[in-house]
């Protein structure tokens, strides 16, 4: 006999884990935001002045806090 341990699911059935409904969550709500947030907006990056859609400048500050959040992040033992 096969033993079966706690995560072992009846035969067809997939168990889905809270971090990916979270991901898929987290997914929806930022394609959400850039879809209302197309209005083209001025940002000042230091001297020039430049006007892009909001969305753009909001992932491009998306990309920006996981770089850094990944550069000063402790490595995991």
């Amino acid at each position: 006999m096969a033993r079966q341990g706690p995560a072992a699911t009846p035969a067809g059935r997939h168990r889905v884990s809270a971090r990916a409904v979270t991901g898929l969550v987290l997914g929806a709500l930022a394609v959400v935001l850039a879809v209302e947030n197309r209005a083209l907006v001025e940002i000042r990056l230091l001297v020039p002045q430049v006007t892009m859609p909001l969305w753009t400048a909001l992932a491009g500050m998306l990309v920006v806090g996981i770089v850094v959040g990944l550069l000063i992040s402790r490595p995991r033992r």
